[in-house]
């Protein structure tokens, strides 16, 4: 069950602890996840031990209140989203985290209780994957509620979007589609999946879906190139299915245009036997992964493959930040 982010009691708010008690309650509820100074919280800086694995990959994201969870969300599965979308980038390179810095922006009428879950949903969540929370910031911001976390992590083979060529494959770790209905707050970050992936010297480009397949997939693509996807192999979600019943838009659809899916979209080499590749990937890690097409020399972005037939569909259809006003 979610629970209300703000309270019109004073008592229960952030408020009545002030910023000095605030700190040392976040400290109490990280627990574990949170080594203590100057390793953690309680310097200017943390310090870093020499012992951990170069660093290599950084990324940041946000999590905001009426954007990306609300009351029907629970408190401690949004604390576990704002690192999650950080895991799932690491993730996309291959990667393994290593330590964060979170910033929270809270306003004064914050509820301590949800604060304290979402803490704890954080905490759990670090502990999981082996994060640290080494340090980060508080601010006051009235009517709002959000967090930013920085993510530390290292990559032997770090794999970026831009290293697909025309004729290679095209595959994706998971069904896609429907997130609205709890997969956005659910969802399992494909490390294990990324980090065997990136150690395959046939893997091309790799990155994770979170606008929507038909937008993120064009990111991946080569100047010149398209995707051609079989529209039989499109993993679609229950979810994208329940969602289509809902709404009156196809699961195809919904597993096209969706965001938040945080599976990751990959390109393997068009040298590459696909059913040899999808055996190996299946005896590693038990669930194979979904071959949807190849890349194209083609006009366009992105085509849907039906009975040999090339369909267009919009290009960069997707979720768009700051939507163009037409």
């Amino acid at each position: 069950m979610g629970m209300s982010v703000f309270t019109a009691n004073p008592a229960n708010s952030v408020r009545s602890l002030g910023e000095r008690e605030l700190l040392n309650r976040i400290r109490e509820w990280l627990g574990a996840a949170a080594p203590a100074s100057p390793r953690g919280m309680g310097d200017d800086c943390a310090v870093l031990p020499a012992s951990v694995a170069p660093v290599n990959l950084v990324t940041v994201d946000a999590l905001v209140y009426g954007r990306h969870f609300d009351d029907s969300v629970p408190a401690a599965s949004a604390g576990a989203k704002l690192l999650k979308r950080n895991l799932s980038d690491i993730a996309a390179m291959g990667g393994t985290p290593l330590s964060a810095v979170v910033s929270l922006i809270l306003a004064p009428e914050t509820r301590v209780d949800f604060l304290e879950a979402f803490t704890r949903g954080m905490a759990a969540c670090a502990l999981e994957y082996g994060v640290t929370i080494v340090g980060g910031d508080l601010t006051e911001a009235p009517g709002f509620f959000g967090g930013s976390l920085t993510l530390l992590g290292h990559a032997a083979r770090p794999i970026t979007r831009k290293g697909g060529q025309i004729g290679d494959w095209i595959a994706v770790t998971g069904a896609l589609g429907g997130s609205i209905l709890g997969h956005h707050h659910e969802f399992t970050p494909r490390l294990r999946e990324g980090a065997w992936l990136a150690a395959q010297p046939d893997l091309c480009g790799m990155m994770d879906v979170t606008d929507g397949l038909a937008k993120d997939l064009c990111e991946l693509l080569p100047v010149g190139g398209a995707a051609a996807l079989d529209l039989a192999e499109l993993p679609l979600s229950e979810a994208a299915t329940e969602l289509a019943a809902r709404d009156g838009l196809s699961a195809l659809d919904h597993a096209l245009t969706d965001g938040e899916d945080y599976e990751l979209v990959f390109t393997v080499s068009k040298e590459t036997d696909p059913i040899a590749f999808r055996a190996r990937y299946e005896e590693a890690l038990g669930k194979p992964p979904c071959f949807i097409g190849k890349i194209i020399a083609h006009v366009g972005r992105i085509r849907l493959l039906e009975a040999n037939t090339l369909l267009p569909i919009t290009p960069g259809t997707g979720y768009e930040h700051f939507g163009k006003i037409n």
